[in-house]
């Protein structure tokens, strides 16, 4: 009798269980690399964070909460609860936005040169692989014919007069955004690649 139970079982996770797509492999690979970015802008961050006082970490907080990041501008979920009622073509939109919004500012970012210097490349490899994942889900032209021309404001602090505390505050901001941004991408693609298993539970 255990026997045929046993055999019901295989038989059934064999049924039950999918081929792994061309596209499962590619968020797969998408995600692992923003795990990557994301660590290594924890890494950063904890790491200017560790050089200040503890007064200064409090005062610097206080005025980030207060700040915009770059990505503000990009219209994205405000909660949980509608990150998971948004599709998959519109997480790997906003996905690609965030990235592409740091090809620029991430040449600022500081910090030890042999984790600063992984940041861009494996940026573009990110931004790359998620416009993949966007070709295959649908045709790019239409998820990009609104926002092609969007330009981002620059980052609140570097126009603003911050006195002799600029350059403290302009590197923890940007270090700050960047984390933020890298887990923004994590969410995003993660509730997206989880999509693809229909018996997965996707809950945040």
């Amino acid at each position: 009798m255990d026997k045929v139970v046993l055999l019901l079982s295989v038989l059934s996770l064999g049924i039950s269980s999918q081929p792994i797509t061309d596209s499962q492999r590619l968020f797969s690979i998408a995600v692992s690399r923003v795990q990557h970015l994301h660590l290594l802008a924890q890494r950063l961050f904890s790491d200017f964070e560790s050089s200040l006082q503890t007064e200064e970490q409090r005062q610097l907080n206080k005025i980030f909460l207060q700040d915009l990041c770059n990505s503000d501008y990009i219209i994205s979920p405000i909660d949980k609860h509608e990150t998971q009622r948004s599709s998959v073509l519109k997480l790997l939109s906003i996905s690609y936005q965030l990235v592409d919004s740091w090809k620029f500012p991430s040449h600022s970012l500081s910090g030890g040169s042999a984790l600063r210097n992984q940041i861009s490349p494996k940026l573009s490899e990110l931004k790359t692989g998620i416009l993949l994942l966007i070709r295959a889900n649908q045709d790019g032209a239409e998820i990009f014919s609104d926002n092609s021309a969007l330009q981002l404001a620059p980052y609140v602090s570097y126009d603003q007069s911050l006195g002799a505390d600029e350059p403290l505050r302009r590197t923890y901001d940007l270090l700050a955004c960047f984390k933020k941004d890298m887990h923004k991408v994590e969410t995003y693609l993660t509730v997206a690649k989880c999509r693809l298993s229909p018996e997965a539970n996707c809950t945040l």
